[in-house]
């Protein structure tokens, strides 16, 4: 079955035909060699492009082993553009061939093409990009599915959907999968590849058990500041005394290259500076999250605040964690129309929590809004001083409802 991913379809056609690399990046198995080399690909069809001018090559594939030399990839893929007219040229898992990124940009400079790549995780990383087509390429940032996607595809009561999605999450596969057990075994499956393959020996790292230990805490702390020192020192108290604040930084920075967690940083919106102490983590996909700690500390309100950050990243916001005064605000989502200062709240029933929440959005006069995501399931959405609450579903389930509200 394949899922259509359109909100992503559309990001990539904007690029067509722009002078640019572009590099679909993102946690393996999220649907990026489907969007590529199935979606994209009948998208093209559909714009009358000829389907021998549309080249695709995974390279992975073991008939392709010859094409891991970059000199015989680039010969392939010139024997491919004879004739005249604009070639789209897909490389899926591109990184698997030594120096790439020469080879393609060889045959930009040679050939009239369009040059999409994907990579896994292993080799080919965000970071990598900045460095190997800075200038030359457009990074896709692409992530499991959003409620709004599985929802699409799961149908049925909305609550018992999300009572899912907050379990295992939105890896594409899932979708045509029922049963629990089978379900977790796969997010095992993939948070111990990840883990493994473009983690441990990427970095050639040879201490397991602390990266191990990290990765756990890291996803116990979701929602909560964490401080490489803090974590430095728990894991000394815990029997590892080799490890120091600055390999826990270097171990987190390779976590987050690898797409398992994103990091939020900390935006003092008064002084209006980034803070350079104490950020948050987010998992990349709560279901991968949960698998990792066995399906234990499933905690409700970290869980929703994980799902939210994911979703503003989703819709293409840069996400922020934001300082007022001594206040936090959970969220400050941006983009190049509007700012929103969102908290998260499992409920506002109770006063002592809707005080503390709001609180939070007190003396900030600049105009945007202020929003509360919470699952209360109720009409009452103005709360007084221009703040307003959603609900979690409502939220999720219109890709506009930030603008609406």
């Amino acid at each position: 079955m394949i899922l259509k991913r359109d909100l992503y379809l559309k990001r990539l056609h904007k690029q067509k035909d722009k002078d640019l690399v572009k590099i679909i990046t993102g946690v393996r198995r999220c649907g990026k060699s489907t969007l590529l080399f199935d979606l994209y690909y009948q998208r093209l069809l559909d714009d009358g492009v000829p389907a021998d001018h549309i080249i695709r090559i995974a390279i992975d594939n073991i008939k392709n082993k010859e094409l891991l030399n970059p000199m015989n990839l680039y010969d392939e893929l010139a024997k491919l553009m004879q004739g005249s007219g604009r070639f789209y040229v897909f490389l899926d898992e591109i990184q698997l061939v030594e120096s790439f990124e020469d080879t393609i940009n060889g045959i930009k400079r040679d050939f009239d093409c369009d040059v999409y790549i994907t990579g896994s995780n292993s080799k080919f990383l965000s970071t990598d990009i900045n460095t190997k087509f800075r200038g030359r390429g457009i990074e896709l940032k692409m992530f499991p599915l959003s409620f709004n996607e599985y929802y699409g595809f799961r149908q049925g009561d909305k609550r018992t959907a999300f009572n899912e999605y907050m379990m295992y999450g939105g890896m594409p596969y899932l979708i045509q999968e029922l049963e629990p057990i089978q379900r977790a075994e796969y997010l095992r499956t993939i948070t111990e590849t990840v883990f493994t393959d473009d983690i441990v020996e990427r970095y050639g790292i040879r201490n397991t058990d602390v990266l191990r230990a990290l990765l756990s805490l890291l996803c116990s702390s979701i929602g909560s500041y964490v401080s490489s020192h803090k974590i430095a020192a728990t894991l000394k108290s815990n029997g590892r005394a080799s490890i120091d604040h600055k390999t826990v930084i270097r171990y987190m920075d390779h976590l987050c290259d690898s797409f398992l967690f994103y990091r939020a940083d900390r935006y003092d919106i008064k002084g209006k500076a980034y803070l350079k102490t104490l950020y948050k983590y987010y998992a990349v996909d709560i279901g991968l999250r949960n698998a990792f700690l066995n399906f234990r500390q499933i905690e409700p309100t970290h869980t929703i605040e994980n799902i939210v950050y994911l979703e503003l990243l989703h819709r293409g916001y840069i996400v922020d964690i934001g300082k007022n005064d001594q206040k936090e605000i959970d969220f400050v989502a941006k983009n190049m129309k509007d700012t929103y200062y969102i908290q998260v709240s499992y409920t506002l029933i109770d006063e002592n929590t809707r005080e503390r929440e709001l609180g939070s959005f007190k003396k900030l006069d600049d105009g945007y809004k202020k929003i509360v995501v919470t699952m209360d399931d109720d009409p009452f959405n103005d709360l007084g001083n221009g703040y307003k609450k959603i609900n979690m579903l409502d939220f999720l389930l219109d890709e506009e409802s930030l603008e609406k509200i």
